[in-house]
């Protein structure tokens, strides 16, 4: 008994030693006991791998501003310097930031005016013109790029504290009060150009002006060209490439997960289509700009991609004359009634841009920076300037915002190939939902994508298990809630996944609250020519005004949800 005293005593003095030596080390290094930081000094290395090793063991979390942040399946760590590492993949939505060089020999970012240079394991960091000094500023980890939390302190100006007591790092954005918008900006002057490429003869604008906004928004990281014919061919709708489209039917075609391939696998221009091309990527969200919101349209050629847009054009290709096109200066601008009839793409801007550049006369400067598919014979090899003032720019915008790899989900299930067609509901802002599938083998249920049709939409999402009618719908279960500031496709993941056997019946069921809407609910049918095809027994859904009484639209509207469910396949003895 003595022995097994002395045992637990020693212990218990090796554990308040540790832990006084962990603190001590703790406040040398700048990190935080609880809210109050220290200055920093020395770092005893002869515990630092210790300190390292035990905040690793448990998961690290991250607090922004106040707000604990989810990061999904990448994690932060502290290294064994003690540095705190951030994967890189979140800087763009947690600390918006630009990425204008993003691979494996190092990363420039950007917020406002800073431009912060990082080289992959080296000491110093060029934040504007001044080296600053940041021991593994950068770090590439079981293929992972990571950041070290000091570059957000010391290039953009955070506050940064590390709470041990609750294993938090704690940032606070010192200027976020502050644009993060310069007043120039071009992927031409940076890594995130996509080519210029050429449409030809054929009405295909909107097909070209999509996919080189999804090859932007994967710039600079990944570099792809993919196949506008297959877009046009291979997209549920009926149609040629001499019959137009928008975007509404590329967002249909890439969520549907139909598309992107690559174009040497599907070569524009061929009279063949490759319905067997692999799909290279996964889109699970895009985001629909405001009309007209200048700034918002910035911002999310800033952080995510270039913007698909429209223009009224008076040409039709590469050397036709008009008015509205000053030919020195490669500047375009119509002020006038007529509707847009040319998708192209904003990559950049610059709000001094001279008024003077332009061919009619403006009330004052700016103007956005975009890429035409008229070939690199076509302005300044591919690039004009749009001013501010044009009278179609800006109308409508689509950004694709969340592009995934094709191993991210295992299924999709959905009855809505050709996507938002129209819309339905009953005269209110809010209604249900409700998708009912059959599970093709024992699967894990990871998430949920649908249409927000307006801005600032809530959603509420609940699942029924075990759907034999509808009466199945009182027993849903409530699964969590969130909402979208633009409209668009989205995909929400589950909280919790839901496990489900093969053979089983199930519902997702949402409940969805647009404001200022009569019909929120984006559904699939047959419209006219494009839509003809549409295939109303391939899906089971149904909707509701208050979640009691429910009918099947299939039956009672001729029409399909857009309501699709993504899965993995799980085995049951793991």
């Amino acid at each position: 008994m003595k022995i097994k005293k002395i045992y637990i005593g020693l212990i218990v003095i090796l554990l308040l030693a540790l832990g006084y030596l962990m603190e001590t080390a703790m406040r040398d290094t700048g990190i935080t006991m609880g809210e109050v930081a220290v200055d920093e000094s020395s770092r005893p290395a002869q515990w630092q791998n210790i300190i390292a090793s035990d905040v690793n063991s448990t998961q690290m979390h991250l607090e922004v501003d106040g707000e604990e942040i989810h990061i999904g399946g990448q994690q932060l760590y502290m290294n064994r310097d003690m540095g705190i590492m951030i994967p890189a993949d979140i800087f763009r939505d947690v600390f918006k930031c630009a990425f204008n060089k993003y691979d494996d020999t190092g990363i420039v970012l950007q917020k406002g005016n800073i431009i912060v240079q990082l080289v992959n394991g080296a000491t110093d960091v060029l934040v504007n013109t001044e080296n600053v000094r940041i021991q593994d500023s950068m770090l590439i980890r079981d293929g992972i790029a990571y950041i070290n939390a000091a570059v957000l302190e010391k290039g953009f100006g955070y506050d940064y504290k590390w709470d041990a007591k609750v294993n938090t790092l704690k940032l606070v954005d010192m200027h976020k009060d502050e644009s993060i918008l310069p007043a120039v900006y071009s992927y031409r002057k940076i890594r995130r150009l996509p080519s210029a490429k050429n449409q030809g003869s054929y009405s295909t604008c909107w097909a070209f002006a999509s996919l080189t906004a999804l090859e932007s928004s994967l710039l600079p990281k990944e570099y792809y060209v993919f196949s506008v014919d297959n877009m046009v061919n291979n997209n549920g709708y009926v149609g040629s490439k001499n019959e137009g489209g928008n975007y509404t039917r590329a967002m249909a075609y890439l969520t549907a997960w139909r598309g992107p391939v690559l174009e040497a696998d599907d070569i524009y221009g061929d009279e063949a289509t490759n319905t067997d091309a692999p799909v290279v990527k996964h889109v699970q969200e895009a985001q629909i700009i405001e009309s007209k919101n200048l700034e918002a349209i910035k911002r999310a050629v800033f952080l995510y991609g270039g913007v698909e847009s429209a223009l009224y054009s008076a040409m039709n290709y590469v050397g036709e004359h008009s008015m509205y096109y000053n030919e020195l200066t490669n500047s375009y601008c119509y002020i006038g009634t007529q509707r847009p009839n040319h998708d192209i793409v904003i990559i950049g801007w610059d709000d001094h841009y001279p008024k003077e550049n332009f061919s009619v006369s403006l009330e004052g400067d700016g103007a956005f920076l975009c890429i035409n598919s008229w070939g690199a014979e076509f302005g300044d090899h591919g690039l004009f300037y749009v001013s501010y003032y044009d009278s179609n720019i800006g109308i409508h915008n689509v950004v694709y915002t969340k592009v995934e790899d094709v191993d991210n989900y295992d299924h999709i299930y959905q009855s809505d190939i050709c996507g938002w067609v129209g819309q339905l509901g009953y005269e209110e802002e809010s209604a249900f939902f409700s998708n009912v599938y059959t599970a093709q083998g024992d699967e894990s249920l990871e998430a949920a994508g649908f249409y927000a049709t307006g801005k600032n939409t809530a959603y509420e999402l609940y699942l029924v298990k075990g759907f034999e009618d509808e009466k199945s719908f009182d027993s849903r279960i409530y699964l969590q809630s969130g909402s979208f500031m633009n409209a668009g496709y989205y995909t929400v993941p589950l909280n919790v996944p839901v496990q489900l056997h093969a053979g089983e019946r199930y519902a997702i069921v949402v409940r969805i609250t647009t404001p200022n809407a009569i019909h929120p609910i984006a559904i699939e049918y047959r419209a006219g020519r494009a839509t003809s095809e549409v295939i109303l027994d391939d899906g089971e859904g149904y909707i509701s005004l208050t979640g009691g009484t429910w009918e099947h639209v299939e039956e009672t509207k001729a029409c399909n949800l857009c309501l699709k469910i993504y899965t993995k396949d799980f085995a049951e003895d793991l």
